[in-house]
C-alpha cells in the first residue's frame, strides 16, 4: 500500500490529464469542478507520500542490474515535491480566471494537469534513468502550453523550447551513460557513486563529462549562454510562464543538477577542480547578465524571465560551492524564488488580464487603481531584492557566507555577483513600484485608466497568500535553513 501511495501522485494526474483532453465541458463551472479536485486530490496524495508513507524503493520495471524505473522519496525529494504540490493548487485556482482571457481552456487544462505528475516524477525518480525519463516527458507535457495560442510567436517559441531541450538533454544523456558505465549503481547516493576502481586513469574526460552534463541540465535552469528559451516562454499564458519560471522547468533543472552533483558524480571527485570552477563561473556570469537584461528590458513579463535567468544561478552557485552549507544556502533560495516569483508573475498576469499593458512606460499611475496586485508586488519585489528582513536577504546572506566559509578563492568572484545582481534588482524592481505609485507628469487619454482595477478573488486571493507566505517565510530563516540541513543530512 506504501509502494502505491509513491506511485499514486505520479501516474494520477498523468492518466486524469490524459483523459480529460477529448473532454469538451459545457461551461467553466463544470469545468472547475472537475480539474480542482484532481489538483487539490493530487498535492494531497504527494504530501501524504512525503510525510506520511515509508515505503522505500518502488521499482516498476527491472531491465538489468544497473537499470530499473524505479521510484524513492528521499530527503531532497521532499523539499521539491512540498513545494510544487503547494504552488500547484494556488497556480491552479489563478488559471481558472486568467485562461478567460486566452481561450482554449479544456485543453490547457489537460496538459496542466499531466505536467504536476510529471513533475513529481521527476521528484520522486529514485535513479538516474527515472530522472531523465521524466525529464523528458516534462519537455513534451509543457510544449503544448508553452505553444497554446499556436500564433507566429507561439510556434517560434515552441520551436526554440524544443530545439534548446533536445540539445540539453543530448548532452545530460552524455552523463547518464558515464555514470552507467563508471558507477556501481545508477541509483541517487548521497557522496555519488563513482566507482573508484573503474575510474582511476579517466578522471578528466569524467571531468569534462560532469561538465557537459552540467550544461545539458542548465538548459531547463538557462545557464548562459543557454538561456534564449526562457524569455521566448514568456509568449505562454501567465500560469505557465510562472510554473515554467518559479515551479516546473526551471527548478526541475536546478533539481537535476543537485543529483548529478552530490548524488551521482560526488563532490569529492569535483570540488578543488577545473569541473567546479567552470560551473562557478557560469554560475556569476549568468547572475551577473541575467540581472542586466532584465534592467534593460521595458516588457514587465520578459523583465521577470531575465530576473529568473540571474536568480536561477544564485542556486546553482550555492550548489557549486560543493559544501553543505552552500547546498544548503541553494535550496534555500530555490524556495524563497519560487513563491517570489510566481507572486511577481502573477501580478504582472493581472496587469496584463485587466489592462492589456505589458511595458512598463505603460504602467503609470496603476498602483492605487491596482492596491492589491501592486502591493503583492512590492511586498515579494522587496524580498527578491533582498532587503531585510524579506525572503531574499536571508539566502543571498546564507550564499555568501557559504561561499566564504568554503575557503575556495574562486567562490569570491561569485559573491562580487551576488552584489552587483542585488544592485541591478533593486533599480529594475523598483522602477516598476516607483512608477506604479508616482508617475510622471504626462497627458493620457480620459478612457486611460477606465478599466484599470484589481481582478476578481481567484486571482486576488492566491496573490495575497504567496505574499503573506513570503513574509512569513522572511521572519523564520533560521527553521527553513535547518530544514535544508536536515534534507542534506537525511533527517528530515
Amino acid at each position: 500500500m506504501n509502494a502505491f501511495a509513491t506511485l499514486l501522485p505520479v501516474i494520477f494526474p498523468i492518466i486524469a490529464g490524459a483523459c480529460l483532453l477529448p473532454v469538451k465541458f459545457s461551461d467553466r463551472k463544470s469545468r472547475e469542478k472537475v480539474v480542482l479536485p484532481i489538483v487539490v486530490l493530487n498535492a494531497i496524495f504527494a504530501l501524504y507520500a512525503i510525510f506520511g508513507a515509508d515505503a522505500g524503493m518502488v521499482t516498476l520495471f527491472q531491465f538489468s542490474d544497473k537499470l530499473s524505473l524505479a521510484l524513492h522519496v528521499d530527503c531532497m525529494s521532499k523539499v521539491f515535491g512540498t513545494m510544487v504540490s503547494i504552488l500547484w493548487i494556488l497556480t491552479t485556482i489563478y488559471a481558472f480566471e486568467y485562461m478567460t482571457h486566452e481561450g482554449h481552456e479544456d485543453r490547457f487544462f489537460a496538459f496542466f494537469i499531466m505536467t504536476f505528475g510529471v513533475v513529481v516524477g521527476i521528484a520522486f525518480a529514485a535513479n538516474f534513468l527515472t530522472m531523465y525519463l521524466f525529464y523528458e516527458f516534462l519537455t513534451l507535457a509543457t510544449l503544448p502550453i508553452v505553444m497554446h495560442q499556436l500564433d507566429n510567436k507561439a510556434r517560434h517559441a515552441g520551436k526554440m523550447y524544443v530545439l534548446y531541450m533536445m540539445f540539453g538533454a543530448a548532452l545530460a544523456f552524455i552523463g547518464f551513460v558515464f555514470v552507467m558505465v563508471y558507477g556501481t549503481t545508477t541509483d541517487f547516493i548521497f557522496g555519488g557513486v563513482l566507482d573508484p576502481n573503474l575510474i582511476a586513469g579517466h578522471e578528466e574526460m569524467l571531468r569534462l563529462v560532469f561538465v557537459l552534463a552540467f550544461f545539458g541540465f542548465g538548459v531547463k535552469a538557462a545557464v548562459f549562454p543557454f538561456y534564449r528559451w526562457l524569455p521566448k516562454a514568456s509568449v505562454a499564458p501567465t500560469p505557465v510562464t510562472a510554473l515554467l519560471h518559479a515551479v516546473a522547468v526551471v527548478k526541475s533543472g536546478i533539481f537535476a543538477i543537485i543529483r548529478l552533483t552530490y548524488f551521482a558524480f560526488g563532490t569529492d571527485f569535483l570540488v578543488g577542480t577545473w569541473a567546479q570552477y567552470v560551473m562557478l563561473i557560469a554560475a556569476a556570469i549568468t547572475i551577473v547578465f541575467g540581472s542586466t537584461v532584465a534592467l534593460r528590458t521595458p516588457h514587465v513579463k520578459r523583465r521577470f524571465a531575465y530576473s529568473t535567468v540571474s536568480n536561477l544561478s544564485y542556486i546553482i552557485f550555492g550548489i557549486a560551492i560543493m559544501t553543505p552549507a552552500g547546498l544548503a544556502a541553494g535550496m534555500l533560495h530555490m524556495v524563497y524564488h519560487a513563491v517570489i516569483k510566481i507572486t511577481l508573475f502573477f501580478t504582472a498576469g493581472a496587469i496584463l488580464y485587466k489592462t492589456h499593458r505589458e511595458y512598463l512606460y505603460e504602467i503609470e499611475g496603476f498602483g492605487k487603481l491596482m492596491p492589491i496586485t501592486f502591493a503583492t508586488m512590492a511586498i515579494t519585489g522587496l524580498g527578491l531584492v533582498g532587503v531585510p528582513p524579506f525572503a531574499g536577504f536571508h539566502s543571498k546572506w546564507a550564499l555568501a557566507t557559504a561561499a566564504t566559509a568554503s575557503g575556495n578563492p574562486v567562490t569570491y568572484i561569485g559573491v562580487v555577483a551576488l552584489i552587483l545582481s542585488a544592485l541591478l534588482t533593486a533599480l529594475y524592481i523598483f522602477s516598476i513600484i516607483i512608477r506604479a505609485y508616482f508617475p510622471r507628469e504626462k497627458e493620457y487619454p480620459a478612457d486611460y485608466y477606465h478599466h484599470v482595477s484589481d481582478p476578481n478573488k481567484y486571482m486576488t486571493v492566491p496573490l495575497v497568500i504567496l505574499a503573506i507566505v513570503s513574509i512569513i517565510m522572511g521572519l523564520m530563516p533560521d527553521t527553513l535553513l535547518g530544514i535544508m540541513n536536515d534534507a542534506i543530512m537525511g533527517v528530515l
